[in-house]
């Protein structure tokens, strides 16, 4: 296993930046999913981490030690990519063997290993097929084989499901969350679908432009967004905006957006009211969003853009011209029936 610290990472090709300053750090054992849409900098900072990419500035470290100069095999890691990659010609046994060559270890150790990860991933009956006789799924297993034999310090997946039907994706998520937990190596996995980043991994980070937007638990990412792209990105479906303005007359501040009026401010009892909203406000917009649980005190966290200049709102404070007011209309994929928030608004 290995903790990953990327810092400061930049990448540049020609005069388009990539990767924008990234900061992350993935503990031990954790499963650390990169979501994101098409272009954000997801595969590029999976690349980077694995070798196959050098970042024009920034350091990657497996443990204590600076790995960035290094190349993959010096770094022992497993990639497991979107085709599975295997040789036409070698039947399966001998594609997971092809991961062992560069070891060369007995010829019984080998047997014992390939039964051993062939036992993990249920693919002993197709050990002496070759891949064209093999179904998509099928083929995945096989290659999931191969990263596994070499006993990784990390497994780096880059959207192995993205080519399957939606039963088989459904039947590998939970065969790949089950195998990471029993191996408690650490593995970071990319996609750009959302109710693969909700149901597998143990946090998220979302990804726009090349540069995190917020890195949490999905309940935090669901129910706590940082920024409105993470607001409006994640859900299904997606969060609603509302444009309107902070009204403070009368000493409470009120959302008012037309007809609606939004009141935000804390219940005489003491806890907060499911009207009441945190806010981020920036010189453009406003992001309001609700609390956390058992916290009555009013939110000093704030998201604001790059370059904009951020402060937090209050009734004492003059309002922004105008602000959004950003509410959930449908529980989280896996956690919101079992956990409802007793302050959430909803549409």
């Amino acid at each position: 296993m290995a903790r990953i610290r990327l810092q400061g990472i930049e990448k540049k090709f020609g005069g388009f930046t990539a990767i924008d300053h990234v900061d992350m750090e993935i503990p031990n054992g954790e499963l650390l999913v990169l979501l994101g849409p098409s272009g954000c900098g997801k595969s590029t900072t999976l690349n980077i981490i694995a070798g196959l990419t050098e970042p024009s500035a920034g350091k990657v470290l497996f443990g204590e030690e600076d790995v960035t100069g290094l190349s993959p095999h010096q770094r022992n890691i497993a990639m497991v990519f979107q085709s599975s990659l295997l040789y036409p010609h070698l039947t399966a046994r001998q594609n997971i063997f092809m991961s062992l060559k560069r070891s060369e270890p007995s010829r019984a150790e080998i047997e014992r290993r390939i039964a051993e990860v062939a036992a993990i991933v249920d693919i002993e009956r197709l050990l002496d097929k070759l891949p064209s006789q093999l179904s998509g799924g099928e083929r995945q297993r096989v290659a999931t084989a191969k990263a596994i034999i070499r006993q990784p310090t990390a497994f780096l997946l880059d959207e192995p499901l993205g080519a399957l039907d939606a039963a088989m994706r459904l039947t590998l998520r939970s065969e790949l969350v089950n195998l990471q937990k029993r191996l408690k190596t650490t593995m970071v996995f990319v996609t750009h679908d959302q109710t693969e980043a909700m149901t597998m991994g143990d946090r998220i980070a979302v990804m726009r432009n090349g540069r995190v937007e917020q890195i949490g638990t999905p309940d935090e990412i669901y129910n706590r967004p940082a920024t409105l792209f993470v607001a409006g990105f994640v859900g299904a479906p997606p969060m609603n905006f509302f444009q309107g303005e902070i009204d403070g007359g009368g000493g409470t501040p009120t959302f008012v957006a037309g007809p609606m009026r939004v009141p935000l401010a804390t219940a005489a009892a003491g806890r907060p009211r499911c009207s009441r909203w945190s806010i981020s406000a920036t010189s453009r917009s406003s992001s309001l969003r609700p609390p956390p649980r058992r916290s009555c005190a009013p939110s000093s966290r704030q998201a604001s853009k790059p370059g904009s200049a951020s402060r937090s709102m209050s009734a004492s404070s003059p309002p922004p011209a105008s602000c959004s007011i950003a509410r959930r209309s449908a529980p989280s994929p896996r956690r919101e029936a079992r956990h409802p928030p007793s302050c959430h608004r909803r549409a």
